[in-house]
């Protein structure tokens, strides 16, 4: 009779000083395309600051803090008929200061009721120390997020 090793548990997700600023931004892009609030809020610190430097209207200049992160992005995302598909990366830029990467991109997708695609283009600078977001400028094309919007409610 022969012994049956146990299977190996799955391994766990890394804690959070375990993830690279790599890692958080992949965390963060799985948290945009499912529209995951929670999720994305728990990739901050609790006192992390994500700015919208280029204003548009629906938009604060900033979210101050984990909680006002998740609670803005769920009553942005509740309100918006947009619903990402994908990003699709541009181009990073990996800084001289290990914390930062500065990523180009687009996030596409579908209005709600089949009323067409949308497509953001965008500039995020992410500062990550042990593992947590503490600094987001999100420099996402206002004009373009605006225009998504107001089409989707125009129908």
């Amino acid at each position: 009779m022969s012994a049956t090793a146990p299977s190996p548990s799955p391994s766990p997700s890394p804690s959070p000083s375990d993830r690279t600023p790599r890692d958080v931004l992949a965390r963060y892009r799985r948290a945009v395309l499912a529209l995951d609030a929670d999720a994305l809020a728990d990739l901050y610190a609790l006192d992390a600051v994500h700015e919208f430097p280029f204003r548009f209207p629906g938009f604060p200049e900033r979210y101050e803090g984990r909680e006002a992160v998740r609670a803005g992005y769920r009553a942005a995302w509740g309100a918006s008929p947009a619903r990402p598909t994908a990003v699709e990366e541009g181009a990073l830029h990996v800084s001289a200061d290990p914390e930062v990467l500065v990523v180009e991109q687009v996030v596409r997708g579908e209005i709600a009721g089949g009323r067409g695609p949308f497509a953001v283009p965008g500039l995020l600078v992410l500062r990550v120390r042990d593992g947590l977001i503490v600094h987001v400028r999100d420099y996402m094309d206002g004009l373009a997020a605006s225009g998504a919007r107001t089409s989707a409610e125009q129908e």
